[in-house]
Formats: C-alpha cells, structure tokens, sequence
C-alpha cells in the first residue's frame, strides 16, 4: 500500500528526514507502452541517487554492488516530480548500504512513495579495485 502525505517532506521509515540525492521530472519519452514511467528508468535514477550518498560517505569512487530489495508501489505518471531520498543505513569496511525512497509530488504538493530499496555500494581506487571506506570524521 502507498503513503500519501501533503506538504512536509518525506520521512524514511526510521523516522529520521534523509538527503534528495536526485530530484527530476518524468519526462514522455520515459514512458513504457502503457503510458506510465519506465521501470527501468525509476531503478537507474536510484542508482545514480544511492551513488551520490555513497560517493559522498566514500569521499571519492563507488560502483553498484547488488540491489538487495526492490519494491514498485505504484505507477509514476508522466510530468510527476520525481524525488529520490537516501539514507546510509550501514556499512562494513568497503561497502554501503544505503536504502532509498522515491516518493512523487503533485501539483498540489503532495507527496506519495512510489518505490523503495536497499542497494550496496563498494567503494573503489582509480583501478577499480575495492578500497577501505575513510573514517568518518577525516
């Protein structure tokens, strides 16, 4: 079942108010034969959403491990604000785990979730091989 909320922005279920990595418009040449947003498309917008966080966490490279979970509520129609919101949610001495919403907006400003998921991130050196993540507060 989808979250309709008006105004406020969107919170991730731990409650806590996360970054917009991504924040675009669907465009019609994004549309799937039914008239509705590419699924394919929503999935590389988070990509390069949980990119952004992960990138910034890593301070520097990253690369797509796995997505662990993925879940489509429901369609995103055409001209829809599209917003991905993320939240590192974990880490181990190279890799990420960064869950992402994507939530759409109206013209009335209100806010619904349209798909969610936890995808993995490594973080890598110039040559591509994994790298050890830096302290937090370097």
């Amino acid at each position: 079942m989808s979250e309709t909320i008006s105004v406020q922005q969107p919170t991730m279920p731990t409650g806590s108010v996360c970054d917009v990595s991504i924040q675009t418009i669907a465009m019609p040449r994004d549309a799937n034969w039914n008239g509705d947003i590419f699924g394919g498309w929503i999935v590389s917008q988070m990509d390069l959403a949980g990119a952004a966080c992960a990138r910034r966490r890593a301070k520097g490279r990253v690369t797509t491990v796995a997505i662990n979970s993925m879940t489509f509520l429901r369609p995103v129609p055409v001209g829809s604000m599209v917003s991905c919101y993320t939240c590192l949610v974990g880490e181990g001495q190279t890799s990420m785990k960064i869950h992402i919403e994507v939530w759409i907006q109206n013209d009335q400003l209100k806010y619904t979730k349209v798909t969610e998921g936890l995808f993995i991130f490594v973080a890598i050196d110039d040559e591509g091989k994994k790298r050890l993540l830096p302290p937090i507060d370097s």
